[in-house]
């Protein structure tokens, strides 16, 4: 019965509600408070009332408390890609893509965007990841739409839009007065840059 008891409160003990929001947050607010620089991964295991040990086990450092959300992006965009119709054009796999990262956009991430975004501005090295990781992101959604049979530069100009239609859906889903959806910011951006891109058609026939 003892043993059992020490198990029990040994559980207790490493059971840390909500951990990854409270390290977040507590990075975040450091970050903006001394710099992304002058933070120590120490400073915000204190700040979230967790051990440092704590901070390993949900991030391998404090980029990546910013950047660690990238893995799951993209894996979504290309499950998105990838569980589209097998008649679905290209942008229509796109389409399905951006409809795919509704699951992420949370209050809770709406209320850190912001922050996370400051950060970022603030300091080279991070808008560089912040590049890549958009680089990246166009990768995988060309690597997945070629391997549905779509030829590479169709493939890399599908991308290319559906990341462009993400980052405007984005900063329009951050807008303290908007209440719609991310899926639903990201299909209207996408048809928006669809329609831009006929009547540059439209234009340039006639030119």
């Amino acid at each position: 019965m003892r043993l059992g008891l020490i198990n029990y409160r040994g559980v207790m003990a490493r059971w840390e509600p909500n951990a990854r929001e409270r390290l977040e947050r507590a990075a975040l607010e450091i970050f903006a408070e001394r710099g992304y620089d002058a933070t120590t991964v120490a400073e915000i295991a204190e700040r979230a009332g967790m051990a440092k040990s704590s901070f390993f086990r949900h991030f391998a450092d404090k980029r990546e408390v910013l950047f660690a959300g990238q893995d799951i992006l993209a894996d979504l965009f290309s499950e998105g890609v990838r569980g589209a119709a097998p008649s679905a054009t290209p942008i229509e796999c796109v389409a399905a893509a951006l409809q795919s990262m509704a699951v992420v956009f949370t209050e809770h991430r709406r209320q850190v965007a912001p922050q996370r975004q400051a950060v970022i501005a603030a300091n080279s090295e991070l808008q560089e990841r912040e590049l890549l990781k958009r680089a990246r992101l166009a990768s995988v959604v060309a690597d997945a739409l070629q391997a549905r049979g779509t030829d590479a530069v169709a493939a890399r100009l599908a991308a290319e839009i559906g990341l462009i239609a993400f980052s405007i859906a984005f900063a329009r889903w951050l807008t303290q007065e908007n209440t719609e959806s991310f899926g639903h910011i990201a299909q209207a951006a996408l048809a928006e840059l669809l329609l831009s891109a006929t009547t540059l058609g439209e234009i340039s026939t006639t030119d």
